[in-house]
């Protein structure tokens, strides 16, 4: 994630060490020397998001992680970074919860990342990456989308990724002054009419009318960036939703269960906001059953049943708390509602009766 950072041409990062992300401001502050960045411990996450917000209103590519209770101080930031339609990058490798919680890999914190989290009608864009390969990527992608839209976008993995060990493919480093330029930035009011970045709009109809701009980029978001990953859909009569680890250790289950001869297969959320509400529609006007699972007591299956929208059964397999269920587990989940369901052909209930007996 800093390699990706550093590649994509930020040169500025603020943060306050939390277990089990501290491996990445580690990494920066030595590395951006190398570049000729600027690293900041600041003294608190509430003073590392205020740096971030004063970078991205100077037009730089800024970033900052977190672990939970981090992010949950950052959240004001937040709520001024997207009022203020200032770019920036946020990663927050969720640990367990609620309170302090445990250093231990966790899902926990969909809610705070999908529903804004801070205050006021406003959404960060969330991307959700299942290996080290697409930290590095999504990471790149984050900083275009960050521009783009002029919105925060975070990333959200867990302690188990943060810890992870796997090959990575880095892209060229790209050079920060062939960016394209910022004409919205503080510079400085030399030569030109001054400009001014605020979120405090004192009347109601000013406040309004910003808002439902900030609601028509939000739209463009959902029709342009939102993403997921199908697998084994082709022929599937029950279908796990799933991200991040939990996705992978999906993945392993739905090997097993497939090698049942039960027909499963996986949609992964590559994007959390937007969430893929139409496909997840679709899918359940031929699939009745579903499966969700999340390292969470569950969060992630409200969306799942608000987007089929009652056309099909949806069940949730959560562990909250840092427990990590192995692919047996899940795969014992997954052939328990497939069984319950009647989903299984003849041949396969004589099989299993007969196993029974």
């Amino acid at each position: 994630m800093g390699e990706a950072a550093v590649r994509a041409g930020c040169r500025y990062y603020f943060g306050y060490p939390i277990t089990p992300q501290n491996e990445v401001p580690e990494y920066m502050s030595g590395r951006l020397i190398q570049v000729g960045g600027t690293f900041v411990q600041a003294e608190s996450e509430l003073a590392s998001i205020n740096m971030v917000i004063g970078a991205a209103m100077a037009g730089a590519r800024v970033m900052t992680t977190s672990s939970s209770p981090g992010i949950s101080l950052m959240q004001e930031g937040l709520s001024y970074l997207a009022g203020l339609e200032l770019p920036a990058v946020i990663a927050n490798v969720v640990r367990g919860g609620p309170g302090l919680g445990n250093i231990a890999p966790a899902q926990s914190d969909y809610f705070q990342a999908t529903r804004g989290g801070g205050h006021g009608d406003y959404r960060t864009i969330v991307l959700a990456p299942a290996s080290c390969q697409e930290l590095c990527d999504l990471t790149i992608k984050a900083f275009d989308l960050a521009d783009k839209y002029r919105n925060p976008v975070m990333i959200m993995g867990d302690g188990m990724m943060g810890q992870m060990m796997e090959p990575v493919e880095f892209p060229e480093p790209i050079d920060p002054a062939d960016l394209p330029v910022k004409d919205w930035t503080l510079t400085g009011a030399k030569g030109r009419p001054s400009r001014v970045i605020l979120s405090l709009l004192l009347a109601p109809k000013v406040l309004e009318d910003h808002n439902f701009k900030l609601v028509r980029k939000y739209d463009a978001v959902v029709r342009n960036e939102t993403d997921w990953e199908e697998y084994m859909l082709e022929d599937a009569r029950q279908v796990v939703v799933a991200y991040g680890t939990a996705a992978r250790i999906a993945k392993g289950a739905i090997k097993r269960v497939r090698e049942m001869g039960l027909k499963v297969g996986l949609l992964r959320p590559k994007t959390l906001w937007p969430f893929p509400e139409k496909p997840l529609k679709e899918l359940s006007r031929v699939v009745r059953q579903l499966l969700v699972f999340e390292m969470s007591a569950g969060q992630m299956v409200e969306d799942v049943k608000m987007a089929v929208e009652g056309q099909a059964q949806v069940h949730l397999y959560g562990r909250p708390g840092g427990v990590i269920p192995t692919p047996d587990e899940v795969a014992h989940q997954i052939s328990h509602y497939y069984y319950q369901a009647g989903l299984m052909d003849r041949d396969q209930q004589g099989e299993r009766l007969g196993g029974a007996a």
